[in-house]
């Protein structure tokens, strides 16, 4: 088989009972693909066909709904006599499944940042209507160090559905008390299923441990997990904390939202050792979103930030900005204090939050700097290009134009204040 479609085939990356996945060419745009092709033999099965088909549709009625840095896209899907096809994003990656084996596991500071991305990527789909239902890690994609991507969305359950969904769906080790039940499902559903992934990816076990999927069945309803710092001694209390309650059996004891997951997944980061000096992802993330700056974007936005950023420390004395020459950055005071000069005169400090050098962006390519711009104490901020900016999404270059409007209008306000408090002082009027 040489093309499925338009899409002319690469290479075969796995196949199942059902179906198989190819990396493919789309012509039309230059890119790579991944076509999930599911065999025509399971779609007229007598036995299972009906739950292929739902499957296959549900996934196929995504294509284009989920935009997120950490959600595969489903870009088409076709169903016809020849062939019935999904295609994907392409992730040049492998699973979660290899990080979930005592031999080979991440560092807890790792795991973390993974789950981190993963409750934002769910939080996402959840406020679509989007409920996964088969979180587990044979579904999450690894690109890199620590990028990741959910994918099969064919299980999911999604609030534009009007037709019965299809019971018995996911994997028995990952299941919520509730789905084992077959009662009504909500996003917390996938809370607790996360639970279980953070579970294996921190301890390379599962918190409920059978022979059988009905042995199994009863653990999730009935058995309470030993604690994931019993197993590896390195994990504070703090994260057993948040597995133990992502893993409760009562809903209403379980986490309740996704962000409060992500809160405590963040608030963690401050008690372990980190061995590398790079900020971690989902401690940037949090920053933004603390920063009034970013208070309109939205959180696919903000990952877009992360990926155009440079976050620097530097100490006290450290020129960022020197008078006269010409600018190609911006920035955004993270933490501590900068100093604004002209000619050797203080003339403002800025304090957490407040964005310098911002006129590289909205004035003409060669700008230049009207004033110096040093650190006052020990700082970090954060540096964008005004080139990187332009490359950005339409969305995310809008919210960072309102956002230095207002910091335009404080400042003339400012200066309008300052001026009348000068001319006041000299007993000046103005008519």
């Amino acid at each position: 088989m040489n093309k499925i479609g338009k899409y002319e085939i690469i290479r075969e990356l796995g196949k199942g009972a059902t179906s198989a996945v190819y990396e493919a060419l789309d012509p039309f745009v230059n890119r790579h693909v991944a076509v999930k092709v599911v065999f025509a033999d399971a779609l007229s099965n007598k036995e299972h066909g009906r739950r292929y088909r739902k499957l296959f549709l549900t996934e196929a009625s995504l294509a284009g709904k989920l935009a997120h840095p950490h959600i595969v896209s489903i870009y088409d899907a076709a169903a016809d006599d020849e062939a019935s096809y999904i295609v994907m994003e392409y992730v040049d990656g492998t699973t979660l499944e290899q990080h979930s084996r005592p031999e080979n596991l991440l560092p807890v500071n790792k795991v973390i940042e993974i789950i981190f991305k993963c409750t934002k990527a769910l939080d996402y789909a959840a406020k679509h209507g989007v409920i996964h239902r088969d979180i587990k890690p044979a579904n999450i994609l690894l690109s890199g160090e620590n990028d990741i991507k959910i994918s099969d969305f064919g299980a999911a359950l999604t609030s534009a559905t009007e037709t019965t969904q299809v019971t018995g769906i996911g994997s028995p080790a990952y299941m919520s008390p509730e789905q084992v039940k077959e009662q009504p499902l909500t996003h917390q559903t996938d809370i607790f299923s996360l639970g279980v992934v953070l579970y294996q990816m921190l301890t390379g076990r599962l918190p409920f441990q059978a022979t059988n999927n009905y042995s199994m069945v009863y653990q999730i309803i009935n058995a309470e997990p030993p604690l994931p710092s019993s197993i590896r001694h390195e994990i504070p209390p703090q994260l057993d904390a948040i597995v133990m309650r992502a893993l409760q059996k009562d809903t209403a004891v379980r986490y309740q939202t996704w962000e409060d997951f992500a809160h405590d997944l963040v608030a963690v980061f401050g008690n372990l050792q980190q061995p590398e000096k790079n900020i971690p992802d989902s401690e940037k993330f949090d920053v933004l979103r603390k920063l009034a700056f970013f208070g309109g974007f939205s959180d696919t936005e903000l990952w877009e930030v992360l990926r155009i950023t440079a976050w620097n420390k530097h100490a006290p004395g450290t020129v960022l900005i020197r008078e006269g020459d010409v600018g190609q950055s911006f920035f955004i005071v993270v933490d501590g204090e900068v100093k604004v000069t002209m000619q050797d005169k203080l003339l403002n400090l800025l304090k957490s939050g407040d964005c310098f050098g911002e006129m590289a962006y909205l004035g003409k390519k060669q700008f230049h700097r009207t004033a110096s711009i040093s650190a006052a104490t020990d700082i970090t901020v954060i540096e964008i290009k005004a080139e990187s900016l332009n490359h950005a999404s339409e969305t995310c270059r809008h919210h960072f134009n309102g956002a230095f409007l207002e910091i335009l209008v404080d400042r003339l306000s400012m200066a309008n204040t300052r001026l009348s408090q000068l001319l006041a002082d000299r007993n000046i009027s103005v008519f």
